[in-house]
């Protein structure tokens, strides 16, 4: 049995949360592949709305076990507030047996994001627009071979290891930055949450994921931001930190590439991103406020205010070239109802010649969208469950994008709620 990858295949915040919540009762093992508390995955279901962020989101289901990779970076302080409310909200995972953590993926120290908050400090304009959760600076450690892991937790000498890169840290921030910081309250959260953590299964995670493969049990593999913010393929340096492709569920679960089934990429029916960085389709005007403000483009994690613009059908091809997307998901085609007129990106015009792809560099040099003009629809689709009840625009629009991206797009989401969710194909 192969391993299937559900991804984003533009900035982040498509809805992949939502429709790994809609696809779990099919598999038997939810897998996050990298990421941290940065990610934001947003589940509506019997008039209740939770937010993930380092959990997968597949916890909901009582006979679907879900795994914590080891490419994923963890706050144990943000993992325990997550948890904890959770368990107020009815959802004891520590009672449920169904979430496991892999020894293999790093911890994020409270002086991780210390740095974190420094370096964007110290940046100013030029800033990336970091969540500020300590994620670069944890997978800076991790390449750098100082990092802390889930494993260490249970040793003897966890406090020296950690004591000693907090050293380093504290030495960091005084010399690169001039700060000295307390940190005490936070550092005593973090003990705590550790405390916790040990009550849950630490697993030998690619041993695990490979088992379920050669027991012929079905795993999908959950990534987290989107294929433009790769660290190798994003849009940089104006990227996360990890590799957030297909790819990385490889190596964010010790898995082989010949053992990639299916790869899903979700997309919004328009287009958002979250902090600095290019945006060749973005709307600084009123439409765009308006699509902010019916989407409700605010980022669940930090609830900052999201960049909007139409749908980039380049950056789209670039994503589901890298990824080997085989199957696509439409989200938030409800936010485009009532717009006489909607448009998409066919064409940059770059350096004085019009392409279809994705260029080595649009930070510095400008990419130009070249838009198409696009018949909207009026119809509210919210409350749609059947196919026949899809206005024809829409329709059309569907149409237009397959004949474009070349793959089918077999879901639809008209909603947040997971039953507003159409099976196409």
């Amino acid at each position: 049995m192969a391993v299937d990858v559900l991804l984003g295949l533009q900035w982040g915040d498509e809805g992949k949360g939502k429709i790994v919540d809609v696809l779990s009762k099919g598999y038997d093992l939810i897998a996050r592949f990298q990421g941290g508390p940065n990610a934001g995955h947003t589940l509506e279901f019997e008039g209740k709305k939770f937010v993930l962020n380092t959990i997968p989101s597949g916890i909901f289901f009582d006979n679907t076990m879900n795994l914590i990779g080891n490419g994923v970076v963890i706050d144990p302080i943000t993992l325990k507030k997550e948890l904890d409310k959770l368990k107020d909200a009815g959802h004891d995972l520590l009672a449920k047996k169904n979430l496991m953590i892999a020894k293999k993926a790093h911890l994020i120290l409270p002086t991780h994001q210390l740095l974190d908050a420094a370096s964007e400090k110290k940046m100013g304009d030029g800033k990336i627009g970091s969540t500020l959760k300590g994620i670069g600076p944890t997978y800076m450690d991790k390449t750098g071979r100082n990092g802390l892991r889930i494993g260490d937790i249970t040793l003897v000498d966890f406090k020296d290891k950690y004591q000693k890169l907090v050293d380093k840290h504290t030495s960091m921030l005084q010399s690169l930055y001039g700060e000295v910081a307390d940190f005490s309250e936070r550092e005593a959260a973090f003990f705590e949450a550790i405390e916790l953590l040990k009550q849950f299964p630490l697993v030998d995670s690619e041993h695990l994921v490979n088992g379920y493969i050669k027991d012929g049990k079905k795993v999908l593999a959950e990534g987290a931001q989107g294929a433009m913010l790769d660290i190798d393929f994003g849009s940089y340096p104006f990227v996360t930190s990890s590799n957030t492709t297909a790819a990385g569920a490889c190596t964010g679960l010790g898995i082989a590439p010949s053992k990639i089934g299916d790869v899903i990429g979700i997309f919004k029916a328009y287009c958002t991103r979250v902090g600095g960085g290019p945006f060749p389709t973005e709307l600084n005007d009123a439409t765009g406020e308006e699509l902010r403000k019916i989407g409700h483009e605010f980022g669940a994690t930090t609830g900052r205010p999201r960049r909007t613009g139409w749908i980039d059908l380049p950056a789209l091809k670039y994503a589901i070239m890298l990824n080997g997307v085989t199957q696509l998901v439409m989200t938030k085609a409800d936010v485009l109802s009532g717009f006489d007129k909607i448009y998409a990106c066919t064409h940059y015009n770059y350096q004085g010649e019009q392409i279809d792809y994705m260029p080595y560099d649009i930070c510095s040099v400008e990419a130009e969208p070249v838009l198409k003009e696009i018949d909207g629809w009026n119809e509210d689709l919210t409350g749609i469950t059947e196919l026949n009840e899809i206005p024809e625009r829409l329709q059309s629009y569907i149409d237009f994008l397959e004949a474009e991206l070349q793959v089918p797009v077999k879901w639809l989401s008209v909603g947040p709620d997971r039953k507003q969710t159409l099976v196409l194909q």
